[in-house]
């Protein structure tokens, strides 16, 4: 007598946790999120099967000082600022996961990194077909005899193309569109997303190659799927931009092989992504002096200096109207925190203003030492009084209207007067300048931020 097959039944799957429930629930019970659950059939052989979190071929306890490195040793991609994010390369067994919104380049960055290596490589395109990547290919130039290229959705077939081809580097493109047949949840399913991921790490440990998986993200920004998809990889990156600026930025959220504070810059032209070697530069080149309402800062990301312009524009707003605070490329509750600390501490009337700051050409900051150039870029705009040509602001705003000091503070003064700075405010306990940078810029070191409005002159 043959088998009785089990029933399919209906489950909800939490997308951050994993945590399934029987019915649906406006909070998972698992990560105390809200509004997470999803809907995933459960059920049948397929759940029988259990899908191992680590590599089968495993070696017994050893002491740390016994156990090798050199099989961690990053390889380089060929694409420099790629390799400045990633500590210098990719890990052979290493799994990473590139997040980016639709249309920002996420394919053709991993094209350009498929051509750009001397080793064999498949690029698995589950989302186009192979006339669709073939022609892009031709665009960047980027065909290569080493260069396979395979359209499928199904995960045996991809491992199956890839004991075939033997590649040193397989790029998923993307992982929430692969299937294992073997899953009986839908394509697209907190559980087929975290099952082919698994699998796939697994596969890279095994075989020692490196694989890149291409996620999707929400409208939020965050990556979409199970929170696990993030903790199962080694390197997750992050590639941002603004679809209507050239500038697009890469950054690594997580990164078990080096730091997380790098950053990648590229320019997106006709032929593909090309290397922004002097960011600063591309940064102030529309900049328009004898403006009000236009601070300059010296930020870092990573070991990076990079100067940008903050724009800052005022007007009344409307009577028993809640003011606002609008920001583009910087945090707007910073925004709005300082807008309280430069009416309350700098005695700036701004409580009555709709005040919008952005951070011109595209940039997305974030680092404290923004703050001071905030301020005098929205005090600028209120008094209407240009700041200096030559001046550059750095530091961060405490509640209190202190000036506080950042870090790197040497690097961002050599960076501004690289650029033809020649007068500074900054903390006044910020470490000194280069003896070479001290003789050609002036430092004006604030300890407050009335004494960096009167430095600049901005005082009512």
């Amino acid at each position: 007598m043959a088998a009785k097959s089990s029933k399919i039944k209906t489950l909800f799957a939490c997308s951050e946790c994993g945590a399934q429930t029987p019915k649906w629930a406006g909070r998972c019970t698992g990560c105390g999120d809200w509004n997470t659950l999803v809907e995933e059939l459960s059920g049948g052989a397929a759940d029988a099967t259990v899908i191992p979190l680590a590599p089968t071929r495993r070696s017994g306890p050893a002491r740390i000082g016994e156990v090798r490195t050199d099989t961690a040793r990053p390889i380089s991609t060929g694409i420099d600022e790629l390799d400045v994010v990633l500590g210098g390369g990719l890990v052979a067994g290493s799994v990473t996961l590139l997040g980016g919104e639709p249309g920002i380049g996420k394919s053709t960055l991993l094209l350009q990194l498929l051509a750009a290596r001397d080793d064999t490589t498949l690029y698995v395109s589950a989302e186009e077909s192979a006339t669709q990547v073939r022609l892009r290919a031709e665009r960047l130039d980027a065909i290569r005899p080493d260069l396979w290229l395979h359209a499928e959705t199904s995960l045996p077939h991809v491992i199956n193309a890839i004991d075939e081809t033997q590649p040193q580097l397989v790029v998923i493109d993307s992982i929430q569109t692969m299937v294992d047949p073997e899953l009986s949840s839908a394509p697209g399913s907190v559980g087929q997303v975290r099952g082919c991921a698994h699998r796939l790490v697994n596969e890279a440990k095994e075989r020692n190659i490196a694989i890149v998986l291409v996620g999707h993200v929400t409208k939020d920004g965050n990556l979409a799927g199970p929170r696990v998809l993030e903790h199962v990889v080694d390197t997750v990156l992050q590639f941002e931009g603004d679809r209507h600026h050239a500038l697009r930025l890469l950054r690594a959220v997580k990164h078990r092989f080096g730091p997380t504070n790098e950053l990648g810059l590229f320019e997106m032209v006709g032929a593909g992504l090309v290397a922004v070697p002097d960011p600063s530069t591309m940064f102030l080149a529309d900049r328009r002096t004898g403006i009000a309402g236009s601070a300059v800062v010296p930020t870092m990301e990573g070991r990076r200096p990079i100067v940008v312009e903050l724009q800052a524009l005022t007007s009344p707003g409307l009577e028993n109207v809640p003011k606002r605070r609008s920001a583009q490329g910087i945090d707007g509750g910073r925004l709005s925190m300082l807008m309280a600390v430069l009416g309350q501490r700098g005695r700036i009337k701004v409580g009555d203003q709709d005040v919008y700051a952005s951070a011109a050409g595209g940039a997305k900051l974030t680092e404290p030492g923004l703050d001071l150039g905030i301020c005098l870029a929205v005090a600028s705009a209120m008094n209407d009084i240009p700041l200096p040509a030559d001046m550059a602001v750095f530091g961060e705003v405490g509640l209190g209207g202190e000036i506080r000091q950042v870090s790197h503070a040497p690097r961002r003064v050599t960076e501004a007067s690289r650029l033809g700075f020649r007068r500074i405010i900054l903390p006044a306990k910020s470490p000194d300048a280069d003896d070479e940078v001290a003789g050609q810029v002036r430092l004006i070191r604030v300890s407050t931020l009335t004494e960096a409005l009167r430095a600049a002159t901005l005082t009512p």
